[in-house]
């Protein structure tokens, strides 16, 4: 992963647009949970005539610039889906270098020391040493940081499949009869095993690209979620853009039910 990228120095008028937008957004409103598809790295680097694996590299430097936004911001918890299930079907001369660029990219988040790294999905899926690098790198760092989930191989209905598999293998384990279990589960016994568990529901979800869909992102967890849809690709996800989506949220109204 190349760290040579040149940035340029928002104008006054960014500058100036970014000062209202902060002023405009209530601490108290900001989400403690943050769910991010971090989608169109490949088209980025197709509108830049450049291979996909470019598109990948920048995607992932963005990647250390919005955790340093959110913890600028009482956000408590940011989900990043860097690979879903169904994009292992990929050939592999895209999928192995996208893979390696998401080791070291969690390399360099664990080596920093600044977040509590937690691993979401089926690493059995990965290449071997991409799958060592997120088993070392799952539960790292201090417990009172902010919590970045790294879903990595990751699909919401997997999810949800294997936490209720989980959840029958320890009831049968208890001795427990297929009519006693149905007959007792409750939505807490699922959500206990999920990826997730302990954790709140994603408060916001954003993606990037223009795609309005999750994808099966976070199912069981985004049922209460707000959806932020960004036209811009992930590698060009401004701090604009993020401050936008706090305020988008912060100014919708949240029923839950109610």
């Amino acid at each position: 992963m190349s760290s040579s990228v040149k940035k340029s120095k928002p104008g006054i008028l960014y500058r100036i647009y970014a000062r209202r937008l902060i002023r405009e957004i209530d601490p108290a409103g900001v989400p403690r949970h943050i769910g991010i598809i971090l989608d169109g790295n490949r088209r980025w680097a197709k509108a830049e005539g450049a291979p996909a694996t470019r598109g990948h590299q920048r995607g992932a430097l963005k990647i250390t610039e919005v955790l340093q936004w959110c913890e600028e911001w009482p956000v408590k918890v940011v989900t990043l889906w860097m690979l879903s299930i169904d994009n292992l079907g990929r050939k592999a001369a895209e999928l192995q270098p996208l893979q390696d660029v998401i080791g070291h990219t969690v390399q360099g988040l664990q080596a920093s020391g600044r977040y509590h790294l937690r691993v979401l999905g089926d690493t059995s899926l990965l290449d071997p040493g991409l799958a060592a690098i997120l088993r070392a790198a799952n539960g790292t760092g201090p417990e009172n940081a902010l919590v970045v989930n790294i879903a990595v191989a990751y699909g919401g209905r997997q999810e949800i499949v294997n936490a209720v598999r989980e959840y029958l293998n320890e009831a049968a384990q208890k001795g427990e009869t297929l009519a006693e279990v149905t007959d007792q589960i409750r939505l807490e016994d699922i959500e206990a095993h999920l990826y997730t568990k302990g954790q709140p529901d994603p408060d916001l979800v954003i993606r990037t690209s223009g795609e309005q869909r999750l994808s099966g992102f976070l199912l069981w967890q985004s049922a209460n979620s707000e959806f932020y849809f960004c036209e811009t690709y992930w590698p060009s996800f401004r701090k604009v853009d993020f401050l936008r989506a706090l305020r988008d949220y912060g100014n919708r109204e949240r029923r839950l039910g109610k």
